[in-house]
């Protein structure tokens, strides 16, 4: 008897839908968040390979293995409680 049912976890939890001159948006689930560069320095500067590398570890907690970047869906959502930003050098 075959089984149609997917092997392994769904890689499709968490995307990047676009790229602008102003920072990035995030397709999670049914949930776009935009994260702007003024917010989030780190994206500004990286390749769009690195961007789109994305992966979520866990429910809402996202990490760019190649840009040491972790973020939740609280972070993006409100940057304004999480004030340190990395220092571009």
């Amino acid at each position: 008897m075959m089984n149609s049912s997917a092997v392994g976890k769904s890689t499709l939890d968490v995307e990047v839908s676009h790229i602008s001159a102003h920072g990035i948006w995030l397709l999670i689930e049914n949930q776009e968040l935009f994260m702007p560069y003024e917010e989030f320095p780190w994206f500004q500067e990286a390749r769009v390979k690195d961007i789109f590398a994305v992966e979520q570890p866990r429910q809402g907690h996202f990490y760019w293995r190649n840009l040491d970047v972790d973020l939740t869906i609280e972070m993006i959502q409100n940057p304004n409680r999480f004030p340190l930003k990395s220092r571009i050098i």
